[in-house]
This record gives C-alpha cells, structure tokens and sequence, in this order.
C-alpha cells in the first residue's frame, strides 16, 4: 500500500469477545491512529466491544457490529445477517482494512469482503493469501508484539507498546466508595482477588484463592474480591472462606470502576483473563495464574517484574499455593505475606 494515498475511513478488525483480547489491541490502534490522524477508525468487532470506543475517543470513532459471520464467538451464522453486514460495509467505502484479528483464517475472507481500496492482512503458512499486503502471521511472542508487526506492515510505525487503561474521575471517586465502605470502613492497604475468569478451564480453584487470601489478611492486609456477576459463585466460595475478611465487589464494577480499585491496591491476583490486562493497564502489581495448556509468553502482561506469571511444573495442571505466594511476596515491597 502506497503512504501517500490519502486514508480517510479505516477498518481495525478485531471481533474478539474479550477484555484482554481488546486492551492487547491499544498499541497497535494507536500506532494506526499516529499514521493516520484524520481518518475515521472503525473498530470491526463484536457487539461486546462497545465499551471500547468511548473509553478510547482517541484511538477509534465507531464499531461496526459483525453480525452472521460463521466462525466468530458471539456471532451465529446467519448468511441473510451476513450479507447485511457487509452491505453496511461496503457503504462505508473504506480506504484502508487492517486485519487485528489473528492468524486470519475466518478474518481474512471477513477483512477481504468490506472491499476496501487497500488491506493488509497475516496468514498463516500454506492456508489462503489474501490480496493486498500480508504477512506471515507471527507465530510467537506476545499478542501485543503480533499486532505491532500487522500494523508495521501497513506503514504505521510503532509508538510504544504499552497498554493503558484510562479512568473518569467519576469511576475513580465510586471505586473509593466501594472501598471505603468495606467491613472495617478504614482505608487499609488492600490487596485483590480476582478468581473469576471467562474461559472456565481458565479458572484456579477457588480454595487455593481462599488460600492466598487468608495469608494476606493475616499479613495486615485487607483482601477485595472482584468478578463478573456470572463469577458469582466462584466468589462467594472464596469469601464463605474468609469471614469477616474481605470484601466482595463480585457484579458491582464496571470495567472502569474495576480498573480503578485496581489502581488502589498493592496486589491483584488473578487468572489469566481480562483482569489480568485491566491490572496491567493501570499499573498495579500483579501475579497472574496460568494452567498448564496457557500460554503465558502470549498472553502475560508485557512488564514481567511489575506483573509476574505463575505456571505450573511439568506434571501439574496447576501451580500451588506457595508459587503464588512466593510470586505475592514478590510483589508486595516493604511488606511480608505471613508465612
């Protein structure tokens, strides 16, 4: 693709349900956003994005919901749906399509049917080459270094490769009411559990939660659950182990409130899943849980000092309390997790 036709309206596809999925995505839309400052970025994703554009104004304008395109989670196939969305597609006559999907092999034909002018695209090894620029899809490194290396290719220069994650004051100000109003009311160093996560295979046992728990209160330390509603009874598991302990906040944030009790803690544990990315993007110290069929050298925060990965030992599904707590102990300067 030639720099020096002029991009106006830009397609970044990336129909990922996730949290983390998305946050992972900020480097790469802001390198598209530095090459291209007036054009209108459409985010291409799926109706669970929608929190992503008016947290970051800055970086995209709109999303285009995907709608009947087999292949894609949260999307049921549905070729009438299909053939509307690329209609609305194809009206918005984009000059240039970036594919920040993936390896590309639903998200290729996808980026290829909204017929922009231009596309750049990767592909993995033997499968279909899309027209326009491709690349080989990076098949190691970190999710944020794969995106980098699509978007270099379409021309735009990296402008570092850090994730944040921006609050409201007004979502800063809730987090410290939620906090606050805690079973002791005093604003005591806390730490966060998060034991939730969206893929259940994903999810460390709620009594090894319970466990870090208890060695951190006892450490002086006041202990806040977080989680979605649906990881409710996952959570009341951990707090029915830690009476009058904790603090459960599990369905009461949102994404920006719980970015914002994160920034207030010295420690958020958590699995591998969009809280883990949440705790990165706002800087707070973090160990992040990984089973053994993670890929942590994919999906663990960049800054491996600030935000430390937990895996398992060969002939283990999953790590043991005491890695976990090493790793916390790690974490928590100045202070000690009770032995």
């Amino acid at each position: 693709m030639s720099r020096v036709q002029a991009v106006r309206r830009l397609a970044a596809v990336r129909a990922l349900p996730g949290v983390g999925d998305l946050l992972c995505a900020v480097p790469a839309l802001r390198a598209l956003r530095a090459a291209h400052p007036g054009a209108r970025i459409t985010l291409v994703g799926l109706p669970s994005a929608r929190w992503f554009v008016p947290r970051y104004p800055g970086l995209v304008d709109d999303l285009l919901e995907v709608t009947g395109v087999p292949g894609l989670p949260e999307c049921r196939a549905d070729a009438g749906a299909a053939r509307r969305f690329y209609a609305r597609a194809r009206r918005r006559r984009f000059d240039l399509a970036v594919q920040l999907h993936g390896s590309g092999g639903t998200t290729n034909p996808l980026t290829t049917m909204l017929a922009a002018r231009n596309q750049v695209t990767a592909h993995l090894p033997g499968h279909w080459v899309p027209p326009g620029r491709t690349i080989l899809y990076p098949g190691e490194g970190p999710e944020v270094h794969r995106l980098l290396a699509v978007t270099r290719a379409a021309g735009c220069p990296d402008q570092g490769d850090r994730v944040e994650l921006p609050t409201t004051p007004s979502e800063r100000a809730r987090a410290a009411a939620l906090v606050a109003a805690g079973p002791t009311g005093v604003p005591a160093p806390y730490a966060c559990l998060h034991p939730g996560a969206s893929r259940p295979a994903n999810r460390w046992p709620a009594a090894r939660f319970a466990a870090v728990g208890a060695r951190l209160a006892a450490a002086g330390h006041r202990v806040v659950l977080t989680g979605t509603a649906p990881e409710a009874g996952m959570v009341a598991e951990v707090a029915a182990a830690l009476p009058g302990r904790c603090l459960d906040l599990c369905g009461r944030t949102g994404i920006g409130v719980l970015a914002a009790v994160f920034a207030g803690a010295r420690l958020v544990v958590s699995n591998d899943t969009g809280a883990a990315h949440v705790a990165a993007g706002v800087g707070a110290p973090s160990v992040v849980v990984f089973p053994a069929e993670g890929d942590p050298q994919r999906w663990a925060p960049l800054d491996r000092t600030r935000h430390r990965a937990v895996t398992p030992g060969t002939r283990e599904r999953w790590p043991p309390v005491e890695a976990v707590l090493d790793a916390a102990a790690g974490q928590l300067v100045g202070t000690a997790v009770a032995p």
